[in-house]
């Protein structure tokens, strides 16, 4: 009995007789509608007039239901007291597109008309059963029933049958509830399921959230990253001439406390964004760091010796590309420091081109043995070519010459600002 009795099956049956009662005002809308052109009959005591009724309900309910927020409210509805299994998901959030709302719709519909007629027969059939089932021990139920049952059928016999006909009606009573039950279970999927639009939808979200976590990894790899390079090196210079260059130690720990001050902030900006984006404020702001204007004193406090040359107008760079830009030199001394060898100064060129390209070359000598492999390393290189190919550039890095030379080239007008 546990399919037709269990506790699915009653929530089933509760969420059928919700339907019904959502289809009242529908149906008595449907019986004004009869009453007009049959005032004559009173259609509460006409099946074929209540019939009529009830088909002129379900389509005014199905005209309702093509609002936005009907399928949320069903999706609710139907998670609560369906019995969905778990790999069969449904739909969050109301129906914006034009297939969405005519399954929405069409659930609706389905809902309310098994709903309407199981509470119908819910309302009839129980208290008519239970009477059958008192006729042998109740003669007084016998007067008022004899007047709808057929000549013959108050004899003994019939009346010792009775009982077991009250069970048999009240089981096939359990029994259409639970098939109307499992049925709307079984299409709540396909009705109150995310559509393709959905899927998409859902997919440009988790890819939106994916860019926004990827974006804030590179900010925190290439500021916290390179500020730990360069206080590593300055500090073990530091300890290795502590007794014999004082002067030398006093410059590198003044270089650590700058650098640590400055990367404290930058990490403060970085985590503002986090939280923003962690309360679902909408959009996340562009980071607002360090641009070109700012690539002196970190060149003077990168721990290495940089011949940097500069050509055209930097002033003229905009602020995204010129933010993605210092990050990049960030990250490629950031390796030489990890990475590079001694024998010479890193060289750094930036040149504005009059085509409308912002170029940068980083070249540092490669170290006299291969560095051994970090592990989960290797992740510089690749946001530097992700900082670049959202601004719409490229990058390219390798040796070149007995060095290792890192270049990018990044269009001063990015994509977005082309698109306008």
């Amino acid at each position: 009995m546990t399919p037709l009795l269990g506790r699915r099956a009653r929530q089933r049956w509760l969420h059928l007789i919700i339907g019904g009662a959502l289809l009242m005002p529908y149906f008595l809308v449907g019986t004004v509608i009869v009453g007009l052109y049959r005032p004559d009959v009173n259609v509460f005591n006409s099946p074929v007039n209540q019939l009529i009724a009830f088909a002129y309900a379900l389509p005014m309910a199905a005209v309702t239901a093509l609002v936005p927020l009907a399928r949320p409210l069903s999706v609710a509805v139907a998670r609560a007291l369906c019995g969905l299994p778990p790999d069969r998901p449904l739909a969050d959030g109301p129906a914006r597109t034009r297939q969405a709302r005519v399954r929405s719709a069409a659930w609706f519909t389905l809902h309310v008309g098994l709903g309407g007629v199981i509470s119908g027969m819910t309302l009839a059939l129980v208290p008519f059963a239970v009477g059958v089932m008192g006729l042998p021990f109740f003669a007084g139920l016998r007067k008022p029933l004899s007047l709808y049952l057929p000549e013959g059928l108050d004899r003994t016999w019939v009346l010792a049958l009775a009982p077991f006909a009250g069970i048999a009606m009240l089981v096939a009573l359990t029994g259409c509830a639970a098939a109307a039950g499992a049925l709307l279970a079984n299409r709540a999927p396909v009705l109150l399921g995310p559509t393709p639009d959905d899927r998409l939808a859902a997919a440009e979200r988790r890819a939106a959230e994916l860019a926004v976590r990827n974006r804030l990894a590179r900010e925190l790899h290439d500021s916290v990253g390179h500020a730990l390079s360069a206080v590593t090196l300055q500090a073990g210079a530091a300890r290795r001439v502590l007794d014999s260059d004082p002067e030398f130690v006093r410059a590198a720990l003044t270089a650590i406390e700058e650098t640590t001050r400055r990367t404290v902030g930058e990490l403060d900006t970085v985590l503002g964004l986090l939280r923003r984006d962690g309360n679902g404020d909408g959009a996340p702001d562009q980071p607002s760091g360090p641009g070109l204007d700012a690539l002196d004193g970190l060149l003077a406090q990168c721990g290495l010796p940089v011949a940097y040359v500069a050509g055209g107008d930097p002033d003229g760079v905009p602020g995204a590309v010129s933010r993605e830009a210092y990050r990049i030199v960030q990250e490629g001394l950031s390796n030489a420091l990890r990475h590079g060898g001694r024998g010479g100064p890193v060289r750094l060129r930036i040149t504005v081109h009059a085509a409308g390209e912002l170029e940068i070359v980083l070249a540092s000598p490669l170290p006299e043995r291969p560095a051994a492999v970090r592990p989960g390393g290797g992740r510089g290189l690749r946001g530097i070519a992700e900082r670049a190919v959202l601004l719409g550039g490229r990058t390219e890095a390798g040796e070149h010459d007995g060095h290792w030379r890192l270049t990018a080239l990044l269009p001063l007008r990015t994509p977005a600002q082309e698109q306008r």
